[in-house]
Order: structure tokens, then C-alpha cells, then sequence
């Protein structure tokens, strides 16, 4: 099972078991990370890789949410973080 978690509009953990799912999240990595997800700033790039990673998600936790959300949810949630 592949699991994430987002806080701060970006990646705050993960537990990754299948090669698609790693490869995926490697894409954001590959673009320079933090090691404080508070501090990390996703570039555009990093965001859409991010979008693409979530497709191979069997379960994503919004950390400041406490709860569990649909891909669709997470999704939006990476893209409109910060905007309002």
C-alpha cells in the first residue's frame, strides 16, 4: 500500500511499496528538498510531479486536516495551497 501525507501544501511523510509509486515521487524529490516539509517550497514543476505521484496513492492524510482524503481532494489541495 502506498501512503502519503501532506502538510503545508507539500510532502510531510510517505510509506511507497511499488515502483510506479516511487518513481513518481522521486520526480518531486529530483527537484531539491527540505528536510522540514514547513520549509520546502515546491517549484511549479515539483507541484505537478507531486499531482502525479498522488495518481499511485492507495491513501493520502492531510496532517493538518486529520483526516483522509481522495486523490481528487489531495490533488487540489497541492494546487491551491497557499493561494487564498
Amino acid at each position: 500500500m502506498n501512503r502519503l501525507t501532506l502538510k503545508w501544501g507539500t510532502v510531510n511523510a510517505w510509506k511507497l511499496e511499488t515502483p510506479e509509486a516511487k518513481a513518481a515521487l522521486q520526480k518531486w524529490a529530483d527537484g531539491g528538498v527540505s528536510l522540514s516539509a514547513m520549509a520546502q517550497h515546491d517549484t511549479p514543476e515539483q507541484k505537478e510531479a507531486l499531482i502525479e505521484a498522488i495518481g499511485f496513492m492507495d491513501e493520502i492524510w492531510l496532517d493538518w486536516e486529520g483526516k483522509n482524503v481522495s486523490r481528487e481532494e489531495a490533488k487540489e489541495y497541492v494546487r491551491n495551497y497557499g493561494k487564498a
